[in-house]
């Protein structure tokens, strides 16, 4: 969070009437008893941002940003990408991508801007190169040369939500973490949804030695479904809708008999037993609506 951006973008609201009352509760003064939630402002004003004739598109772009803060609203990011994205963008890369690395680096970090992450810039694989560069990749060799804490909560960040991401542009980040123990439960996210996440993107030879690479508690849940299945060479859930269900049943029947947690050799035979689980929320799964 940017104190002075968002005191900019108070000030900037309150020149048109928009003001704030209460926790999650704005006026605009056209009616005395009208009352605005946070969300309700983004979708009326943080377009208008980007018309603000008096600034130049630095500037606009770091009101955004200013908004983004003060009212915590998915809708600004979104029409940041759109501005970016639109007639008259690109947007200014520096500015645009040292706000979100800045934000990302917050002890608190909104979800507004890991969601936008995900959903505008990941996804899209016209942007996901760049977005993932801009955000970790351009950094990740920091992280071996005594990594500030402010660095490594931008990559836990990044990495739990870089499902989309395709593999060949976050193998080299992915390796690196599997060298800082503090980033293995994030990484195991970003396997995880790499897997789970509709527009999810792995190798699964490449991304079972990466898994294998990682210190987890034994019970870590779903850990032992992600191995067996990247074992069998599923890439994706939705190109193998059965093969997690099947993890899960295979998991099941072991509990009924007894077997042990952990992989164990038996024979020359490498068995694992599946952490005990119900049904896992697919990362691209349905989204809340903004």
């Amino acid at each position: 969070m940017d104190i002075q951006a968002m005191e900019d973008a108070r000030r900037w609201l309150a020149e048109d009437g928009v003001t704030q009352i209460g926790t999650d509760e704005w006026t605009d003064g056209e009616a005395l008893d009208r009352r605005l939630t946070a969300n309700e402002v983004a979708h009326d004003w943080a377009g208008v941002v980007f018309t603000d004739e008096r600034l130049d598109a630095a500037g606009q772009l770091r009101l955004a940003f200013g908004l983004l803060d003060l009212l915590d609203a998915y809708w600004v990011t979104s029409e940041i990408r759109c501005a970016d994205q639109g007639p008259d963008g690109p947007l200014p890369a520096e500015v645009l991508w040292d706000g979100y690395r800045r934000r990302l680096e917050a002890p608190q970090v909104s979800e507004a801007v890991t969601y936008s992450l995900w959903v505008d810039w990941f996804e899209d694989r016209s942007t996901s190169a760049t977005a993932f560069a801009e955000v970790l990749g351009h950094d990740i060799e920091q992280l071996m040369t005594g990594t500030p804490e402010t660095l490594l909560r931008r990559a836990r960040r990044v990495l739990e939500c870089s499902g989309p991401v395709p593999w060949r542009t976050k193998q080299a980040a992915y390796g690196v973490a599997t060298r800082l123990p503090a980033l293995h439960p994030a990484l195991f996210k970003g396997l995880l949804s790499s897997y789970h996440d509709l527009y999810g993107d792995l190798q699964p030879d490449a991304a079972s030695a990466v898994l294998s690479g990682l210190d987890l508690p034994a019970d870590t849940e779903h850990l032992a479904e992600l191995r067996t299945v990247l074992a069998a060479g599923h890439s994706n859930h939705y190109r193998s809708p059965d093969a997690w269900d099947r993890a899960l049943r295979t998991r099941s029947q072991e509990l009924s008999t007894g077997s042990p947690c952990g992989p164990e050799e038996d024979g020359g035979e490498v068995k694992s037993c599946l952490v005990d689980g119900g049904g896992l929320v697919a990362a691209g799964g349905p989204r809340p609506r903004v």
